[in-house]
């Protein structure tokens, strides 16, 4: 655990290029061969939106890293957060604490609240807008949003005291963790069950992308089901209902183009002509 630990505090920059491009490259691959959905689509030019919010990402989080690296170093110097308050653990249950607060400060925090706060939500619509949820999906987040995500993921920093060790870590998981929930296949749904147990499955997370409430209002975790279940906000539903979307912006071909998509925080709700399925 040392020796992961070690590697995930200089991974070299290729490698979580590697990572990023492996990840969506096998589970593209892989939606081919078991598709929850026989999407009638040009998969790459869905695609050209979500890889475009994709790069915009990247930029965004590298142009912003030396903030995580500054506060690690801080907090772990200062003897700063609540990995430092409590006592010693075992270096794996040390590890897997880390994991599980960032993903509940990095992820699942500023997830709910995204859904809560208008100006917040409308960012995050972006995201929602998709009607063919597949893999590329996983990173489809306006610029603004991936600026949002980046502050709460700082703040998470602070408040759990994290090593940047485990902050790589949890960047690296989470990335092929939501390429895998994201992803248009289709598991046996005992198996995806279980899973859901411990780890978001991707019939539970693709319940979040229903187009309309309370479904869209729920499942917001990254990497682990607990939050969800602990706080309330696990909901379940038969995955050959699912529609993807969101009702206030029901025009496909709009949420397919990048120029759209960057204006849409900014755009009044439009009407839906879809009938809610619940």
């Amino acid at each position: 655990m040392e020796v992961l630990l070690n590697y995930f505090e200089t991974i070299p920059s290729l490698h979580r290029s590697i990572i990023l491009v492996g990840g969506l490259a096998f589970f593209w691959l892989l939606e081919g061969a078991l598709p929850l959905f026989k999407f009638n689509y040009s998969k790459w030019r869905h695609a050209l939106p979500n890889l475009f919010f994709t790069v915009t990402t990247i930029i965004i989080n590298f142009a912003l890293a030396f903030l995580l690296l500054k506060s690690s170093d801080w907090v772990m110097a200062n003897r700063f957060g609540l990995l430092n308050w409590g006592p010693d653990l075992p270096l794996g249950i040390y590890i897997i604490t880390g994991l599980l607060l960032m993903d509940f400060f990095g992820a699942y925090v500023p997830h709910f609240i995204e859904h809560r706060v208008k100006p917040l939500w409308m960012i995050h619509l972006v995201h929602h807008s998709d009607h063919k949820v597949d893999t590329t999906t996983a990173n489809r987040h306006h610029p603004l949003e991936s600026v949002v995500r980046f502050v709460f993921t700082l703040i998470g920093v602070w408040i759990i005291g994290a090593p940047i060790g485990i902050v790589m870590l949890y960047q690296s998981i989470s990335l092929v963790a939501t390429q895998f929930t994201h992803a248009n296949i289709s598991l046996p749904k005992k198996l995806d069950k279980w899973i859901s147990y411990v780890l978001v499955s991707p019939d539970m997370h693709k319940i979040h992308h229903h187009y309309v409430l309370p479904y869209t209002d729920s499942n917001y975790g990254n990497i682990f089901s607990v939050w969800d279940r602990l706080l309330g906000t696990f909901k379940a539903m038969d995955r050959e209902k699912l529609v993807y979307g969101v009702d206030v912006f029901p025009d496909e071909k709009n949420n397919s183009r990048i120029s759209s998509l960057l204006i849409q925080p900014f755009q009044p709700y439009q009407k839906s002509t879809k009938k809610s399925q619940s």
